[in-house]
């Protein structure tokens, strides 16, 4: 049976980063991550909300630090000496007592952990914040509100807000999105090409990042080859970085043929929910301009027809109920792509803030379904040099929740050669 502690009394650090995302982390007094910790930085859609840490070798985490449902956490972190650790409270931990908080709060939540009535869990790392954050472009705009670690890769927003949190007003964004009021609040909105380009460089210098993922919200035109042609073309040929590119589907499905000859490596469409009716009620800005349909045509002639290293369908587990996510699982796996599973996250500002967050007795299941049809596919997971995501469980950590954790040592195996294939070919080619 999958648990927080193995047999032998040690932590397994896929669950409890899973259930971290699932009930949050409170801070004990005696820790200084003013000092020690990369900023909380609100932006992609709310979900980067966190605390960045590191579970085991190099399982990033994008721990819930700051919404209100977080001051009912059993964890704590703590630090010791110059280590960070998490610890546990042993009362039971009752779902329903969120019924009694307030919604309210701006966190993190910090007050003093009774050892006595706690154990430890794990020693953890804190990533410190890099020194090109509070660093400049040549347009004097700091580089954090251009782009900001997430895990070990940059994300980067391009573009206006999302068109459905209305230029006019008419409000139609995603109730689980806050990217409407983090733009231009924790995050620029005006960036230059030369002003992603600084922050790429200095990222790839001191941070070492393989990755740069772009995303955007909803334009009237549709048209994210405009948008993002120049950007992309510039990206590849003064870094050679593997680029992601995250937006809705495009106008002219062709156009993601030309993508692909930019260079682009991954592509993600965030569908959230495979029930139809959900989909309408989660996000009707998202139904009236695209649709559930054409997000998963865009997922079937990108993984298909144009063949990009790796394409993702996004959902968000704990919006739907688990058969719903399972069945999303299976198409996305089905048809060439890889899922990307986010747990629901009620954030500080969205419309399903007050919402509780997800069991993580739900989610287990979910994420060993993930795991295992990712290897029954034999889909490339793992494959990218030094790409770790703090925001969701990569497939592979999920081996970690599984009963037989060394089920698949054939694909797994070929799954190894090809990651250090992949990773000498890339070092060949990156350019800075």
């Amino acid at each position: 049976m999958t648990a927080l502690f193995h047999p032998d009394g040690t932590c397994n650090p896929a669950y409890l980063k899973l259930d971290l995302f699932c009930k949050g982390l409170r801070i004990d007094a005696s820790c200084d991550l003013s000092e020690d910790a990369r900023e909380i930085i609100r932006n992609r859609a709310g979900l980067g909300s966190g605390l960045e840490l590191v579970i085991g070798r190099d399982m990033y985490t994008n721990v819930p630090v700051v919404e209100w449902w977080v001051q009912n956490s059993p964890y704590w972190l703590v630090k010791n000496g110059p280590s960070y650790e998490i610890w546990q409270e042993t009362r039971p931990f009752v779902y329903e007592a969120y019924d009694d908080l307030a919604p309210a709060g701006r966190g993190p939540w910090v007050g003093r952990l009774d050892r006595a009535q706690a154990r430890r869990v794990d020693t953890v790392t804190v990533p410190p914040e890099p020194a090109w954050y509070k660093q400049r472009t040549s347009s004097g705009k700091l580089m954090q509100r251009i782009g900001c670690l997430q895990g070990t890769y940059l994300g980067v927003y391009w573009g206006p807000r999302c068109q459905n949190w209305g230029p006019r007003g008419e409000n139609e964004f995603c109730k689980f999105c806050t990217e409407g009021q983090n733009l231009g609040t924790h995050e620029e909105v005006e960036k230059s090409i030369a002003d992603v380009l600084e922050t790429v460089l200095a990222a790839r210098r001191e941070s070492r990042i393989t990755f740069v993922h772009v995303n955007t919200g909803f334009l009237d035109s549709n048209d994210y080859w405009g948008l993002f042609a120049e950007l992309l073309r510039e990206l590849k040929q003064k870094t050679g970085l593997l680029l992601g590119l995250q937006a809705p589907p495009d106008a002219d499905f062709e156009n993601y043929r030309r993508f692909k000859k930019l260079g682009v490596n991954n592509l993600s469409f965030c569908f959230e929910v495979m029930d139809e009716a959900l989909f309408k009620e989660i996000g009707p800005g998202k139904a009236r301009r695209a649709g559930l349909q054409r997000y998963l045509d865009a997922i079937d002639f990108c993984a298909n027809e144009v063949g990009f290293d790796t394409v993702n369908g996004e959902i968000i587990a704990g919006l739907e109920p688990v058969e719903s996510s399972l069945r999303a699982i299976d198409w996305i796996t089905s048809h060439g792509a890889i899922p990307t599973v986010c747990v629901f996250r009620p954030v500080l500002g969205a419309a399903y803030a007050k919402r509780k967050p997800p069991r993580v007795e739900d989610m287990l299941p979910v994420f060993q379904h993930f795991y295992r049809r990712c290897m029954e596919k034999g889909l490339p997971i793992g494959i990218a040099p030094n790409v770790k995501v703090s925001l969701i469980m990569l497939p592979e950590e999920c081996r970690g929740l599984m009963p037989d954790p060394n089920a698949w040592r054939m694909k797994r195996a070929m799954l190894w050669l090809a990651r250090g294939a992949f990773g000498a070919w890339f070092n060949q080619r990156v350019r800075v």
